[in-house]
């Protein structure tokens, strides 16, 4: 049965794509979602230091995972990890 993403697990796969650096379109496709949440989410993680927003020409812009993020992104994975969200779909 699918379920919902929560937030946390959207945000670590985005932070997952931007690892390498990754534009917005990559990104949005990548992680499946829209592009209103997209802005979303990504105006959070730039504005809170997680991910940097880099200028590679006109009009490329790129975003790339910073250690802040990549900190951020080891925590969610434990955190999914052990509370083993699969497992959990079967309790419903």
């Amino acid at each position: 049965m699918n379920r919902r993403r929560s937030n946390i697990e959207i945000i670590g796969d985005m932070l997952r794509v931007g690892e390498n650096g990754a534009g917005k379109t990559e990104i949005m496709y990548s992680v499946n979602m829209s592009y209103s949440q997209l802005q979303k989410y990504l105006g959070f993680l730039v504005g809170h230091g997680f991910i940097d927003r880099l200028k590679m020409g006109n009009p490329s812009v790129t975003y790339q995972v910073t250690e802040k993020g990549l900190s951020l992104l080891k925590s969610i994975e434990t955190v999914l990890e052990v509370l083993d969200l699969d497992e959990m779909a079967d309790f419903k």
